[in-house]
């Protein structure tokens, strides 16, 4: 269990061990560290993301990765499968995971449910809301039930 509450911009909890979020500052990561996360990914563009985020989360000991979604064009099977590869291993869990307002986390981790975790569109549009999929559910939805219709 999380030793502390944290309260980010446009927070999610999908799963006890993964937190969705909105761009967190850099207070927020060490309070993120001292909660017991131990990686840190995120989906932003290198011009959104902070110069010194990078080295901040290294710097509190903690494991950065860097999958950019810039937007529709960026949610790709490719992009679900790297971040699957991040989130599924269990030696960086906890996990934190953000973008500006925490949209396109919630649009990548659908596309992972559907095709890394194997879940059926619905469930995997279900899975990508929790996490903080809104604006970009249209094109979600399009591109799980595309997928879905070639297999």
């Amino acid at each position: 269990m999380l030793k502390h509450e944290l309260r980010l911009p446009n927070q999610c909890t999908p799963t006890p061990d993964l937190l969705t979020c909105g761009l967190p500052a850099p207070q927020e990561l060490k309070q993120a560290q001292a909660a017991g996360y131990k990686t840190v990914i995120n989906l932003c563009q290198p011009q959104e993301t902070p110069r010194d985020e990078p080295a901040t989360v290294q710097a509190l000991g903690m494991h950065y990765f860097n999958i950019p979604v810039a937007g529709p064009g960026d949610l790709t099977e490719a992009k679900a499968r790297q971040l699957g590869e991040v989130v599924n291993n269990c030696d960086h869990h906890p996990v934190l995971i953000h973008c500006m307002s925490g949209n396109r986390v919630g649009a990548l981790l659908a596309l992972k449910a559907f095709f890394v975790d194997g879940k059926t569109p619905r469930e995997a549009l279900d899975a990508g809301r929790a996490a903080g999929l809104k604006a970009l559910e249209p094109e979600v939805w399009r591109l799980l039930s595309q997928h879905a219709a070639k297999a």
